[in-house]
């Protein structure tokens, strides 16, 4: 079958698609990585390259590849190669402890690890350092596998707020969907990817480009100036970004200098993305800005497509079509339209569950009257009139102030109006008056207690911070998303 039968098919596999993409247009270039480049023909050889090494070392189909390190040309072979092999792609956080990162390891079992040179972590299991990955190859062409929708595809490994590694499995169902949903046009997409290939984040672009056959470039780091320089070289048409790196491009005072002109789609998830910003992004970068919300877990997906709804930008969209996503209460039960609820989310892209935790599995799960499986999303949210749906926090950020429920994300939205904040935060310290009180951390230039009297005049009495703090920068993860738990810890 070519590319476009197999994109119109049921179901196939992505190695399967880069397969036929080889076959029918071979000299496109597929990955850029720096000076370097591989077309689908490169590409394809390269992932029976991998695969056939995986085999010669014992690796068997279903088994897990761990890959560790920064992003990489030879990162994404590995990843890509480990598809062809039938295995199961388990890319791990650089930023994990080696404690965590050894516990990911043996979790999944994976009998081998690609590591880079700074995390050769001490587990015992075969080792494959990734910049010598040339060393360990061999030439042969690898065993056919037979691979079905069910069957895991990645694992990505959430920490969550204990540190505690979830293995969540994504199953190749789940990743067809991904790539079934990429807009039209995907297959002539530039795609710029500058977040980690560890990210659920990046994977929902990177890999729906290649099932196209699109050109993905690959940036080894984020920075803002190299982003904007590297997709004015490249003619970027395609990028997944998360709302800090939105904001540090925007920020940029060359930023309109710079021909961007050849985008045609820029998307943003994985953390709040606030009004102004979306309003900013849509005044002055040509192209389609759409948000969309989901987890790495499944679920429910919702869809803004910002250019067409700019009154609603405050809100995260609507559910993809054929999406069930409902609020329930803490009875789990459904609440109606315009109360606030738990997000739970059903669709055809869902996780098969945690990897070894059918306690965690059956946590994230809930099930509507008639049977069918819900994720839980874990967040709190709201439907309007016309079906768009408003996030108010995650459910364990919710700040049980004196008996009143005070969320965060309402306080943070007065807080980053004031002229002296550029970043902000809000959490629940434990208070012996009020079980929590919320406290606010910010990065800026403004006097802490004029801010604190000018946000607490413009809040509720049940609102109000108890205390603000400047600090340098918030600590966030690789995809931008605010580590509240260590703002807790800075507090006394």
């Amino acid at each position: 079958m070519t590319a476009d039968e197999m994109l119109a098919s049921d179901f196939a596999t992505l190695p399967d698609l880069i397969r036929a993409h080889a076959r029918d247009r071979g000299a496109k270039p597929a990955i850029v990585f720096g000076a370097r480049m591989v077309d689908y023909a490169e590409l394809d050889r390269a992932m029976d390259r991998i695969a056939f090494s995986l085999q010669q070392s014992d690796v068997q189909q279903g088994d897990a590849v761990a890959i560790l390190g920064p992003t990489s040309l030879d990162y994404a072979l590995v990843f890509l190669g480990a598809l062809r092999a039938g295995c199961v792609a388990a890319p791990l956080a650089p930023s994990a402890t080696p404690e965590q990162l050894a516990a990911m390891v043996a979790d999944c079992a994976a009998p081998i690890l690609f590591h880079d040179a700074a995390h050769d972590i001490d587990v015992p299991v075969r080792k494959v350092a990734i910049e010598q990955l040339e060393d360990w190859l061999h030439d042969g062409a690898p065993r056919q596998v037979t691979v079905g929708p069910d069957d895991p595809f990645n694992i990505i490994y959430s920490s969550g707020t204990t540190g505690t590694p979830k293995g969540i499995v994504q199953p190749h169902s789940m990743r067809w969907v991904h790539i079934g949903r990429a807009p039209a046009g995907f297959a002539e997409a530039v795609t710029m990817v500058a977040t980690p290939l560890y990210s659920n984040t990046t994977l929902v672009s990177f890999l729906p480009t290649l099932g196209w056959g699109g050109t993905v470039v690959l940036l080894a780091k984020f920075e803002a100036r190299e982003y904007l320089v590297q997709a004015e070289k490249h003619r970027g048409s395609v990028t997944m970004l998360v709302p800090v790196q939105y904001q540090r491009i925007m920020a940029d005072p060359e930023f309109d200098r710079f021909d961007l002109s050849g985008f045609m789609l820029k998307t943003c998830t994985s953390a709040p993305f606030s009004a102004a910003l979306k309003a900013d992004v849509l005044a002055r970068w040509p192209g389609l800005l759409v948000e969309y919300y989901g987890m790495t877990e499944g679920g429910g997906t919702t869809i803004l497509v910002c250019n067409a709804h700019p009154d609603k930008l405050h809100t995260v969209g609507k559910p993809i079509d054929g999406q069930d996503i409902r609020l329930i209460d803490d009875d789990g039960r459904e609440v109606a339209q315009g109360e606030i609820g738990e997000v739970v989310g059903r669709s055809g892209a869902m996780m098969t569950g945690y990897h070894g935790r059918t306690d965690a599995t059956a946590a994230a799960t809930w099930f509507d009257p008639a049977g069918n499986r819900f994720i839980r999303h874990g967040d709190i949210g709201r439907f309007d009139e016309d079906g768009f749906l408003t996030l108010l926090d995650r459910k364990k950020d919710l700040i049980i102030s004196g008996g009143f429920n005070v969320y965060p994300s309402d306080l943070e939205a007065v807080l980053i109006e004031h002229p002296g904040v550029s970043d902000c935060a809000v959490v629940g310290i434990p208070s012996e008056q009020w079980g929590e009180t919320p406290v606010g951390f910010y990065v800026g230039s403004g006097d802490p207690a004029e801010i604190l009297a000018w946000c607490n005049a413009r809040l509720g009495k049940t609102q109000r911070l108890a205390d603000l703090r400047r600090v340098d920068e918030l600590p966030r993860n690789a995809i931008g998303k605010v580590l509240k738990r260590e703002l807790r810890a800075l507090y006394p």
